[in-house]
């Protein structure tokens, strides 16, 4: 964590996460030992931090949370930012809770919704982010209604596939957005091939 420069209380709010899953066998996740977690998971949504959308944002969603990455690393790597955790499975809910509270974390909240059925999420957000979620067409018909203008989804890939990135594109133009370049990331040292996509929202979802 001492590359991305986080202060001292983002560090201790992410070993306490870090504690939480190691103990709780009920984390919606197979990788809970704290050196693999650390990477495959902390490291992973710290990545996140490369891109100004990110680093900028101050009213995220995290769609599709499952065990809480990127958005609890990033509610405690952003302090001046506040996480909304939109999550449709009750159990995976009931974990995310129990690690907001865990972590300390003031900036962050548990929306047990499906992210396009959330009315009083539309249009309030600068960022959404998804992790391990769907495919990028998906990705943007789920982040375009949540948007304000010029908000921006960040999508954790892996390796690009230019089928999927048509789709997406092909997604964003009917919705409002325009998709960036893919930005390879390297998480951790012998991470897999990975890369963050941005698309930002320039007109009006119909």
């Amino acid at each position: 964590m001492e590359r991305f420069g986080l202060a001292p209380e983002a560090t201790g709010a992410i070993e306490r996460l870090l504690e939480l899953l190691e103990r709780d066998d009920s984390a919606p996740t197979t990788v809970r030992e704290r050196a693999e977690a650390l990477d495959v998971h902390v490291a992973d949504s710290l990545s996140g931090l490369e891109l100004p959308a990110v680093r900028d944002a101050r009213r995220i969603a995290d769609v599709g949370a499952g065990a809480g990455f990127p958005g609890l690393v990033l509610a405690a790597a952003l302090p001046a930012a506040y996480v909304s955790l939109v999550e449709s499975v009750g159990r995976k809910c009931a974990w995310l809770e129990r690690a907001v509270s865990a972590m300390g974390l003031t900036n962050a909240d548990v929306v047990n919704a499906r992210a396009e059925a959330w009315p009083a999420g539309l249009g309030a957000h600068d960022l959404v982010t998804a992790r391990a979620l769907a495919s990028l067409n998906v990705l943007v018909e789920y982040a375009a209604p949540l948007l304000a203008a010029g908000g921006a989804l960040v999508a954790w890939k892996g390796r690009r596939d230019p089928a999927e990135e048509a789709d997406g594109a092909a997604a964003a133009d009917a919705l409002g957005m325009v998709g960036r370049d893919a930005v390879q990331v390297q998480p951790f040292a012998d991470a897999r091939e990975r890369h963050l996509y941005l698309y930002l929202k320039v007109g009006p979802t119909p």
